[in-house]
């Protein structure tokens, strides 16, 4: 099957192509049905789809860019899209690291969510781990002021390795100082797959940080 976006859906496909960020822009991504000046998320890595989706029906006035690099994952929230009313979402396939890098503008950005992406648990693995200082200079780069984001993971090691990241990065302050992370956040929309690590009695750990004003 190609890769090239195919409009294989009955009703409105919200995907996007790559290059939609460099022309029209970002800022016009959504038109007509909302105005460019309205708050961006981006959820980076949004696998099932079900954390996105609930954000965007919770805020129909927010303007939401979901970012996975598999193929079938984004056509297949893409059709679950096209069976609701929603119309302030968007999807990219793309990895995160071409579009946070090069393509989405500086302090563009209101927050950003970045649900258990993938640890790598082998040793030799550990460079293709999505939080790297490099990465996080460059997301931190395009959050506004006072933007934030939020990451979350089942995975000790992989944690320490983001509180370390997270923490040294000058751009970026601790919304949860003085602890480096919480177990638990009450206000939050559980994704699958936390619930499914909670019922194994798996620890979760939540960071936040937001851009220094």
């Amino acid at each position: 099957m190609s890769r090239a976006l195919k409009r294989d859906i009955d009703g409105p496909d919200w995907r996007v192509p790559v290059e939609s960020l460099r022309a029209p822009g970002v800022e016009k991504l959504f038109a007509p049905e909302l105005d460019a000046s309205v708050p961006l998320v981006v959820d980076i890595g949004f696998g099932r789809g079900e954390f996105l989706l609930d954000l965007a029906g919770q805020q129909p006035q927010v303007a939401f860019l979901g970012i996975e690099y598999s193929f079938k994952r984004v056509l297949k929230l893409a059709r679950r899209l096209e069976r609701t009313e929603l119309r302030n979402v968007r999807l990219i396939e793309a990895p995160a690291q071409l579009l946070v890098g090069e393509l989405l503008p500086e302090e563009s950005l209101s927050c950003v969510w970045i649900n258990f992406p993938d640890p790598w648990p082998k040793k030799r693995h550990h460079r293709r781990r999505l939080v790297q200082a490099e990465f996080m200079r460059a997301l931190a780069k395009c959050l506004r002021r006072e933007g934030e984001v939020h990451i979350a993971t089942d995975h000790a090691e992989y944690a320490e390795q983001i509180g370390e990241v997270l923490s040294a990065e000058p751009l970026l302050e601790n919304l949860y100082a003085p602890e480096p992370y919480l177990r638990e956040v009450s206000e939050r929309t559980p994704t699958a797959y936390e619930r499914e690590w909670r019922e194994q009695g798996r620890d979760l750990h939540f960071f936040g940080y937001r851009r220094r004003a």
